[in-house]
């Protein structure tokens, strides 16, 4: 099931339609009322929740009370949860940057949020590159690249992803103008940061040769992605498998094929490693492991990587677990989700949602998880 989360910003775009060309600060706001203008966020956010629907059993939602979503999505009938501590009327930058605080502690999926470029600003300021985010265009000013074209586009985007479609994941600017300025006649644009978005659409395969991947060089890419991302003193634990075997020649470092590898500064530090060697090394350094997927069944764990147990996947945490795949590869499941089947149900199910997965040289997508 998608874990989505939903921010509204009821004020979003208030002073767009009464020619006050924005909707930043109590004062404009209160001249927006005084000028007739009306809510139309929520209305647009309805638009993009429509279009799950159909689904809503794969769609979780966990949102803010009142105007910034409670009261739309239980107009709409979706299975929601509530974030704590947020007033339900006169919402301010500071609500949604607690919200956007608390989606990311709660480690949803992604977040859906309606507003415009301040309100973008304000999410990006608190989870930066940290969770995928997507935009429903609500504001005056959408300069930034985080929003859907259409409020439809962003529900159709979110339902291809609950479907287990293929999504891209790239960073796009965040862009805010001075209002100020802007209703003189001056634009006056600042970059405040990337989040990242994503994308329905064609994939930009790393090397193509008549539409099809050349594998070797594919996994050359991956390989190259991974090894330029490591941070010094994390231990990385290799996965088995042929796809991983290409980080280990990326690091001209000896390989256990069916079996885990610890590396940690890009050199050896044990091979073949067992459960409790694991165990040992979550209790000496920060940890990741790298996975990857069985070709045809789906599996990223309890299939080859029985070291990865239970007990080690609790303490090393979904956060600090990075899959690879050729997309040739995760295109052959046909939508299926990747599977973890550790022997605890609780945890499969903590681990269940999405999870990216990289598919080339500073290429992810989304993928999701299932039990």
């Amino acid at each position: 099931m998608l874990t989505l989360g939903l921010i509204i910003n009821p004020l979003a775009g208030i002073g767009g339609s009464v020619g006050l060309k924005g909707s930043d600060g109590p004062e404009v706001v209160q001249e927006a009322f005084s000028r007739g203008a009306q809510c139309k966020s929520a209305e647009r956010t309805r638009l993009a929740l429509q279009v799950l629907l159909p689904i809503q059993g794969q769609v979780k939602i966990i949102t803010c009370p009142g105007n910034m979503g409670e009261e739309l999505v239980d107009d709409l009938g979706f299975n929601y949860e509530l974030l704590t501590d947020i007033p339900q009327e006169n919402t301010t930058a500071h609500d949604t940057q607690m919200a956007a605080k608390q989606l990311m502690d709660q480690k949803v999926d992604i977040i859906l949020f309606a507003g415009g470029d301040g309100t973008a600003r304000d999410i990006c300021a608190v989870i930066g590159e940290s969770i995928p985010v997507l935009g429903i265009p609500a504001g005056v000013k959408i300069h930034s690249a985080v929003y859907a074209v259409t409020p439809k586009a962003a529900g159709e985007v979110i339902a291809q992803l609950a479907g287990g479609q293929l999504i891209d994941v790239k960073a796009h600017d965040v862009r805010d103008i001075d209002e100020e300025a802007f209703r003189n006649n001056i634009v006056r644009a600042k970059l405040y940061g990337e989040m990242r978005v994503p994308q329905a659409g064609q994939f930009v395969q790393s090397v193509k040769q008549g539409g099809v991947e050349v594998e070797e060089l594919v996994l050359q890419d991956i390989a190259a992605d991974i090894v330029q991302s490591m941070e010094d003193d994390v231990l990385y634990l290799i996965g088995s498998g042929k796809t991983t075997l290409a980080i280990m020649d990326e690091l001209h470092l000896p390989n256990t094929l069916l079996g885990i590898d610890a590396v940690m500064n890009q050199q050896l530090i044990q091979e073949d490693v067992s459960e409790q060697d694991i165990l040992r090394y979550l209790e000496q350094y920060p940890c990741k492991a790298v996975i990857s997927i069985i070709g045809g069944q789906g599996h990223i764990i309890g299939r080859g990587n029985q070291q990865l147990s239970a007990r080690v996947l609790k303490k090393l945490g979904k956060e600090n677990l990075q899959v690879i795949s050729t997309k040739a590869k995760i295109t052959a499941l046909a939508g299926r989700p990747l599977i973890v089947d550790s022997g605890n149900n609780e945890l499969d199910e903590l681990f269940s949602g999405t999870i990216e997965v990289t598919t080339g040289f500073q290429d992810q997508i989304i993928y999701p998880v299932g039990l």
